[in-house]
């Protein structure tokens, strides 16, 4: 039988094209997916740049621009992460062995309790949870070993967030141009998600990075003037909570103003906690100034886009989370109001 007799319509020309699509965008997905946080940093710190960027083309080459502003950000970058992480592992540890030691000043906070009324021997209990103290430790070591047996990954990890950031400085435009150009949109809906989602990604990186910035900054100055040691890890620790909603940078300070307080020293106690309380109601007022008002990042979006973009996404997860959340939001709303104007205008 001549095989041009055959009836075509079982498997056509569009539904190939679509098979393979799909096929290759399955590839390419698991492709990227063991480095997508990776990617992710490269195209966050890209838009943050691209402002800058739009700039210096008017004096400069795009691709010149594009190259001075990857450098400056990896020594901009690089030098005090560097720093940052060598400082955090040696205070981590310090903290993990004074407590295994029982040296956080524990005479006094013994004499302190007696005085409350609480009789309490820290030095057995420490003695009795010495294994899991150990245990924490090791952890801890692991963690850290695991981390530098891990690095040749991260390496090339970094490698690809360097390159991802030049790339999207220098041809972020024409990627945007193209995706407009093949997603079958109107313009006119097309530029209406752009702007909302660009605006829902200010608020999301700018507004709660921001927020998490200041407050860091401020009790990182109150814990330096009250001669707190180990600021590296406070302050570390006071960015991070301060990002995570329902959460806050109050887990850092209140429980430093209890040990102030068991110590014998209630006015630095006092002072702590009027300060960090100011700080943490502060909160409320400046998250939204530097926000702004956007309808699809309220509370809700907030919490449950950060938890969960950092159980599915790792650390960058705490500031794409919400985007994603806020950006189907977005993309549903949109979709629901082009549908009735179409019905409009058929009716």
């Amino acid at each position: 039988m001549d095989t041009d007799d055959r009836d075509p319509s079982w498997f056509t020309e569009e539904q190939a094209i679509v098979v393979f699509t799909l096929g290759i965008i399955i590839l390419a997905v698991l492709v990227i997916m063991p480095y997508l946080q990776y990617i992710l940093f490269g195209v966050i710190f890209a838009y943050l740049l691209s402002p800058i960027h739009r700039r210096l083309v008017n004096h400069i080459r795009r691709d010149l621009s594009a190259l001075v502003l990857t450098i400056m950000t990896v020594i901009g970058v690089a030098i005090p992460l560097v720093y940052l992480i060598g400082r955090l592992a040696q205070e981590a540890f310090a903290v993990v062995q004074a407590i295994q030691n029982a040296e956080l000043g524990v005479t006094e906070i013994e004499v302190r309790l007696l005085e409350m009324g609480i009789e309490l021997d820290i030095h057995a209990v420490v003695r009795a949870n010495r294994e899991m103290i150990e245990s924490a430790a090791e952890m801890l070591a692991v963690q850290i070993s695991q981390a530098i047996q891990n690095l040749p990954n991260i390496f090339i990890g970094l490698t690809i967030t360097v390159f991802v950031l030049f790339v999207m400085l220098r041809d972020g435009d024409r990627l945007v141009t193209w995706v407009r150009a093949t997603v079958p949109i109107r313009n006119e809906i097309q530029s209406e998600l752009h702007q909302k989602v660009n605006r829902l990604m200010w608020a999301s990186i700018i507004g709660n990075g921001g927020a998490g910035l200041i407050q860091t900054f401020a009790l990182g100055v109150a814990f330096w003037f009250l001669g707190f040691n180990n600021l590296v890890l406070l302050m570390v620790l006071t960015f991070v909570l301060a990002l995570l909603p329902l959460v806050g940078a109050f887990a850092v300070w209140l429980p430093l103003v209890g040990y102030l307080f068991v110590v014998g020293r209630p006015t630095a106690a006092a002072m702590l906690f009027v300060f960090g309380s100011l700080v943490s109601v502060s909160d409320f007022y400046t998250r939204p100034i530097i926000i702004g008002h956007s309808g699809a990042l309220n509370s809700a979006v907030i919490v449950v886009g950060v938890f969960g973009g950092l159980v599915i996404f790792g650390p960058i997860g705490l500031l794409i989370g919400p985007v994603i959340l806020g950006g189907s939001k977005i993309a549903i709303e949109t979709l629901v109001r082009a549908r009735d104007e179409d019905l409009t205008a058929a009716g």
